[in-house]
């Protein structure tokens, strides 16, 4: 890799979160809707969260500032075989970028309430984007390993077809 290779990246916010390490925090959003977190928005940005209370859903996209690990196989949550990084949902990626589909619950200036937390205090935030069903939601049978591991799924997680 040379210096033409990397990407430089400035957060644009940081997530408020109840979580203050690793442990413990919901594995994706839909696993704890009722987890809140904020988001404030640094100042320079403000002007890009005009008309983005009118979404009730919200993709961010962070940077998983506690990984220390960037195995390119990984043992995913609900199965005990390897698996290559990309066909799964760990944390641990080689450039540490994690998304989360949240409930947008207000914007206050340059904060933004949500519901669905599935990220630590202090998580940088590089992007937000408005989720838009027409778009964003696609319909599948086709889902991997992950189709023998649907019934154990805890909770509500396991009424959801996730693929």
């Amino acid at each position: 890799m040379n210096d033409s290779d990397l990407i430089l990246m400035r957060p644009i916010g940081r997530v408020l979160s109840p979580f203050t390490s690793k442990e413990g925090v919901p594995i994706q959003t839909a696993g704890a809707p009722e987890v809140k977190g904020e988001i404030e928005v640094f100042a320079e940005f403000a002007a890009g969260l005009k008309d983005l209370a009118d979404f009730e859903y919200i993709i961010l996209l962070t940077r998983l500032h506690l990984g220390t690990d960037e195995p390119l196989e990984v043992v995913p949550f609900l199965d005990d075989a390897s698996h290559g990084v990309f066909a799964t949902r760990s944390p641990s990626r080689p450039n540490r970028i994690g998304l989360s589909i949240v409930r947008l619950t207000g914007v206050d200036g340059t904060r933004l309430s949500f519901e669905g937390n599935d990220m630590v205090d202090g998580t940088p935030v590089l992007d937000i984007k408005p989720y838009l069903p027409a778009f964003d939601v696609r319909h599948t049978e086709r889902i991997g390993w992950f189709a023998g591991r649907l019934g154990q799924l805890p909770g509500r997680l396991s009424d959801d077809r996730m693929g």
